[in-house]
């Protein structure tokens, strides 16, 4: 099919355009970009985009899936048509699934699944002539992140090289590991794969049973707190195996103003680190805890103010290289209880994209290319991928978003099986009419 988007606001972080033209696609490829295009086939589908935005696809470096394991949760199709409703063209699973996603036959089964999802989906639409837009056409492609360890404890390695042929887009464990002699035999042991590797540093000795960042808001509340060096020294700790013994390590779950320093240091040092945070840490402070609103039960917590603001700036000057949005779906039931008690988490591939637009982009505080960046050609990087220019002759990964179109939180409005955020029931500005990928 080929389809002519008339006018759109091309939002292009690989060749920094913004700006309005005329895009054409045909056979899954973009065929020209212009500012006028009139030389089309009469069998071109004509579509007015004004006041739509087209921007590379969005990538997901981390987010958690329910299946295999806890399928009440999330399974992996809703996970896929949830990331698609949110923009995104790549979508990277946590190897926390039950099994962990530790050994190759796993590895195979996940990657097949998605395969046999689309089939099913195409196999629906022909048969009942319906359109599912935005996630029927088509579901992001999966990547899965290898497990580093095998047994709860974290104390032996699995089989990195097995994962590594199988086809794991890097390695991580999504949790936090303490043991530095395992850290650092890991790095060891993975330099000569090639292979991304993600770590969470967090020290859960200081971390102990708090719940939200330490200061005056967390005696307010009353919640147990975490200080903020529960992530300092742990990052100070990595940086410096990494300085030691070279390997790339990509930094997970940035929460804190000091943390954003100790990584623009070592990179202005050289060494070779890449760093996220996750879409909410960036729109929200303590103050909002207030609500006991359990989905509001981060970790890392919440940060300060002065947190936020470190970590914004940190985003648009390229110290934070990425917004992970770190999904994490959990049933109504397990979120049911005191903010302490409830699971930490919250659901977002199908609300990041609105909400950071709405208050990063729409206030001035970003541009449209520093928030399309960190969310599309900035994770690309991290993973060691690339995302194309939206030029001719270049796949037409893109997703097309409405900034201005509203729609209601709700259960029928998700593809998600999980409700677990604080937007629930709330009225949004902004989202995406569809993705090519």
């Amino acid at each position: 099919m080929t389809e002519l988007l008339q006018q759109v606001r091309v939002i292009d972080p690989v060749s920094e355009i913004d700006g309005l033209f005329d895009v054409l696609i045909a056979d899954g490829y973009i065929q020209a970009v212009a500012s006028r295009i009139s030389d089309i086939g009469s069998d071109t589908k004509i579509r007015d985009c004004q006041g739509l935005i087209l921007g590379s696809g969005l990538i997901d470096l981390y987010s958690h899936s329910g299946e295999p394991g806890f399928e009440e949760r999330e399974t992996l199709l809703s996970l896929l048509q949830a990331a698609a409703a949110g923009g995104f063209t790549r979508i990277n699973i946590l190897p926390d699934t039950s099994p962990a996603i530790d050994n190759p036959a796993l590895v195979a089964q996940l990657q097949q699944k998605r395969g046999g999802e689309m089939r099913r989906m195409r196999e629906i639409r022909e048969k009942e002539k319906i359109n599912l837009a935005p996630p029927a056409s088509p579901l992001p492609l999966l990547y899965l992140w290898g497990a580093i360890t095998l047994d709860v404890a974290g104390k032996q390695m699995t089989e990195l090289a097995d994962l590594a042929s199988a086809g794991v887009v890097g390695f991580t464990d999504g949790k936090p590991l303490e043991n530095l002699a395992l850290v650092r035999g890991v790095l060891e042991y993975l330099q000569p794969l090639g292979k991304p590797v993600a770590f969470w540093p967090s020290d859960r000795q200081l971390t102990a049973n708090g719940v939200m960042r330490e200061g005056s808001d967390a005696l307010r509340f009353g919640l147990p707190p975490i200080p903020a060096s529960a992530e300092t020294t742990a990052i100070a700790a990595m940086l410096e195996l990494v300085a030691t013994i070279g390997t790339p390590v990509h930094i997970m779950r940035v929460s804190t103003s000091r943390s954003v320093e100790l990584i623009a240091s070592a990179k202005a040092a050289g060494l070779p680190i890449t760093a996220s945070t996750t879409w909410m840490h960036l729109l929200l402070d303590t103050k909002a805890v207030k609500s006991y609103h359990t989905s509001l039960h981060l970790d890392p917590p919440l940060g300060n103010l002065h947190d936020v603001a470190a970590l914004r700036a940190g985003v648009r000057a390229g110290v934070i290289d990425a917004i992970a949005i770190d999904h994490t779906p959990y049933s109504y039931e397990e979120k049911v209880q005191a903010f302490a008690e409830a699971p930490a988490g919250a659901i977002g591939l199908e609300l990041a994209l609105p909400l950071l637009w709405q208050y990063l982009v729409e206030t001035g505080e970003f541009t449209a290319l520093e928030l399309w960046r960190a969310l599309s050609s900035s994770p690309a990087e991290c993973l060691g991928q690339k995302v194309s220019a939206i030029a001719p002759d270049q796949p037409a990964e893109l997703t097309l978003f409405d900034p201005q179109q509203t729609w209601k939180v709700e259960r029928k409005s998700l593809y998600t099986l999980s409700q677990n955020t604080p937007w629930f029931g709330q009225q949004l500005k902004g989202r995406v009419v569809q993705i090519w990928c």
